[in-house]
């Protein structure tokens, strides 16, 4: 059996260790993730498009994460880069004090948000902090308004 580690960095060596000896191999392609309660990740494995190549990207560094159907892709303030995980995996990964949800497939990084321009049907439109361009929707619009104290 092979399981992904979502957990602190001072136990993350601890748990590894005692899963070997199970016979349970820690992997980061797995698709069972084993984490840690309020422990959420610093880092998200992506893949570069263009190279092909895997990287280690340090949560801080997101501006937003978009999923085009299966495709899920990481945009930070220079690169995109595709993950493996859905959106609401990606999601509960993620501190909620420093990411939020503001439609069915975009959740943004709270301090990345550059600009606010409220529309006239019940929708904001958010610039962030590499230029895109983000719609709120309805849905999303009162836990957008609250969470910003708007």
């Amino acid at each position: 059996m092979k399981v992904k580690l979502s957990v602190s960095t001072e136990r993350y060596d601890e748990i590894r260790k005692m899963l070997a000896a199970a016979g349970i191999e820690v992997t980061e392609d797995a698709d069972l993730i084993l984490s840690e309660a309020n422990h959420f990740a610093e880092t998200l494995l992506v893949r570069d498009p263009a190279t092909g190549e895997h990287i280690v990207l340090p949560v801080k560094d997101i501006v937003f994460i978009e999923s085009f159907g299966r495709n899920i892709e990481v945009q930070t303030e220079e690169n995109r880069y595709q993950a493996a995980e859905r959106l609401y995996q990606l999601a509960g990964q993620l501190d909620p004090e420093k990411f939020l949800r503001v439609s069915n497939s975009v959740v943004i990084a709270r301090e990345k948000v550059k600009s606010i321009s409220p529309t006239l049907s019940m929708k904001f439109i958010l610039t962030m902090a590499e230029g895109s361009k983000i719609d709120v929707t309805r849905t999303y619009y009162y836990i957008f308004k609250e969470q910003f104290g708007i």
